[in-house]
């Protein structure tokens, strides 16, 4: 019965493409902007990800994001050390200032103050030189993703990307570029500019609040939560682990930007297109096959039979869609990733497609059984009208 179930099914050839490509479309829809949306929000906490070494991050309680800069006071420090079960606490500076390149081009650059002493809260890997170099008189760090692009320098008419030993001003200071570093991808585009935690507060307007976040290390066998919540009690700012601050900072930025909204509304719109078309296709195709299902009945052929004959067919289309569909996300999605433009597809995305399509196909085989179910075998005696 599955052979004569698939024969109905292709005999239609126009049809039959329909529904596959209605599928198709669904799934590429859900799924590529389903990864699309994952790429945005796994960009959106990759500067804590990628600043490594701590337990917990110290901040003002109203910050809602890694580039909201409410500054604390600079006791705040001390207080964090001397909570029990802190093995080390560091101090970190993070602003936007304003930089004036060799060819008198300003940018906006983000700058980032690390400890002086220990370097902790630098980027995660050195292309050119090393964080100790950071060391050396009014050294900063550049992004390889920024050189060409936005650090750039003009000599004879001619530009070149930024490189090591070229100079800069930050907010009219001078400072050399001593190393090249490399990170993922973000979702704000700012250049970003690392150097020492002193030198940073230098370049950085004078106010009486400075210090944006305090890196703090748990003492080992001390409970992280415990250790994070005597913070909090004994100086009254927020203290996240990194998997906190990321989602702090992931979900403020997905409702005050809408993505979420846009995203999800796409995503819905993919799915609602593929019960309606797959739904609409089958529909009329059992209409058309009903003189067929009519004989297979008149030959004692049971209702059991003919669900089974059904969702051979339901799921046949289906995963031939899904499939299609699929492989031209991914496909599309490495054109993206080429683009730098934001694509991040993890298993559970195509589970979730997976899902998105076998409901369509279950819509569809039940608006299609009700009709066949109904067919009187002698439907297949009577002449056509």
């Amino acid at each position: 019965m599955n052979f004569v179930a698939l024969r109905m099914l292709m005999g239609d050839r126009l049809k039959y493409v329909g529904l596959v490509a209605g599928l198709a479309f669904a799934a590429l829809l859900v799924t590529q902007q389903a990864s699309i949306f994952n790429g945005y929000i796994h960009r959106m906490a990759a500067w804590i990800r990628d600043t490594g070494g701590a337990d917990l991050w110290i901040m003002d309680p109203q910050t809602n994001h890694t580039d909201d800069a409410k500054r604390i006071v600079d006791t705040a420090l001390q207080r964090v050390r001397s909570v029990d079960g802190v093995e080390w606490a560091v101090p970190m500076f993070k602003g936007f200032l304003s930089a004036r390149l060799p060819d008198g081009r300003l940018q906006q650059v983000r700058v980032v103050g690390i400890d002086d002493a220990t370097m902790i809260g630098g980027p995660p890997r050195m292309v050119e030189g090393e964080l100790a170099d950071l060391r050396g008189d009014r050294a900063v760090l550049v992004n390889e993703a920024d050189l060409g692009k936005k650090l750039i320098v003009s000599e004879s008419g001619a530009r070149r990307p930024m490189r090591v030993g070229d100079r800069l001003d930050i907010n009219d200071n001078e400072v050399r570029v001593a190393g090249v570093y490399a990170k993922g991808p973000e979702f704000f585009w700012e250049p970003m500019v690392y150097t020492t935690y002193s030198r940073a507060l230098r370049m950085a307007p004078a106010q009486r609040k400075q210090l944006q976040f305090v890196l703090a290390k748990v003492r080992p066998g001390a409970d992280t939560a415990k250790v994070a919540a005597d913070i909090r009690a004994a100086t009254g700012l927020a203290a996240y682990t990194g998997d906190e601050f990321a989602w702090v900072t992931m979900w403020y930025i997905m409702i005050q930007t809408g993505i979420l909204v846009n995203f999800g509304i796409t995503i819905a719109l993919g799915f609602v297109i593929g019960v309606l078309v797959s739904a609409l296709l089958l529909y009329t195709f059992m209409i058309e096959q009903s003189r067929n299902f009519g004989a297979l009945k008149a030959m004692g052929v049971t209702n059991r039979a003919i669900v089974r004959m059904v969702a051979v067919q339901v799921l046949t289309v289906g995963s031939l869609g899904f499939g299609i569909g699929v492989g031209a996300a991914v496909i599309g999605g490495g054109v993206l990733a080429k683009a730098d433009l934001a694509f991040r597809m993890v298993w559970q995305i195509p589970l979730i497609g997976a899902g998105a399509i076998l409901i369509c196909c279950l819509v569809a085989g039940i608006l299609s059984l009700a009709r066949v179910l109904r067919l009187e075998p002698a439907i297949v005696f009577k002449g056509a009208t």
